[in-house]
């Protein structure tokens, strides 16, 4: 399933994008994947699966895997209870519980370390959470939507990410194209961001010249 949507975006047919993620954000699927260079708006795909889905009155958190060391990251995910570490002066809700009942986006899933990988794929098979230094589970209701621009195909061979996280992650894969294979949208994006700013400062929006729209595609 997860290929075959991978190949279907991988189209410049944006009747077919549109098609797509009406169905997945209205299936409110456990878990997708979203890869792509750096840029090419996976950020604003995860937060058009939300805030156009089923949860969209629920929260967004999100969270970039490669910004914190993994100690610190643990923490911020799964939480933590008083007295469980240095510092820890009192019980701290993790992003995953704060998450609850919406969409949890973590972005550069590729750089998690595989011992929060074990942790991840617990909370994607059971939907339960545990706080650091806590002896208890509980039940969560949130959706993942990871990102990266990384190849986990690669990482998985390397042993470097877990093949059944993987797996699980690749409910539905997406593959987004850069800007430089999508065609026409760079103009489409131009004549959005001129009106845009045109009507911010209260000027009537100019128009490309066909120079400046050969230079833009160029």
């Amino acid at each position: 399933m997860a290929a075959a949507i991978g190949k279907f975006l991988s189209s410049a047919d944006d009747e077919a994008w549109t098609q797509l993620i009406s169905r997945l954000r209205d299936s409110d699927a456990p878990a997708a994947l979203v890869l792509g260079e750096t840029g090419s708006g996976k950020e604003v795909v995860a937060r058009a699966l939300h805030f156009n889905g089923t949860r969209r009155d629920k929260p967004f958190v999100e969270l970039n895997c490669a910004a914190l060391p993994a100690q610190l990251l643990e923490s911020e995910l799964f939480g933590h209870e008083r007295g469980a570490f240095t510092d820890a002066r009192e019980r701290k809700l993790g992003l995953v519980e704060t998450a609850e009942g919406g969409t949890l986006f973590l972005d550069e899933i590729g750089d998690l370390d595989l011992a929060l990988q074990a942790k991840l794929l617990k909370l994607l098979e059971e939907k339960t959470v545990r706080r650091v230094g806590s002896l208890r589970e509980q039940k969560v209701d949130v959706r993942i939507v990871a990102a990266t621009h990384r190849p986990l195909e690669t990482l998985v061979r390397e042993q470097r990410f877990r093949a059944d996280l993987y797996f699980r992650l690749c409910v539905v894969q997406l593959h987004l194209p850069p800007l430089r294979e999508r065609g026409d949208d760079i103009l489409l994006l131009a004549r959005h961001f001129i009106a845009l700013h045109a009507a911010r400062y209260g000027k009537a929006a100019p128009a490309l010249t066909a120079r400046a729209e050969a230079a833009l595609l160029s």
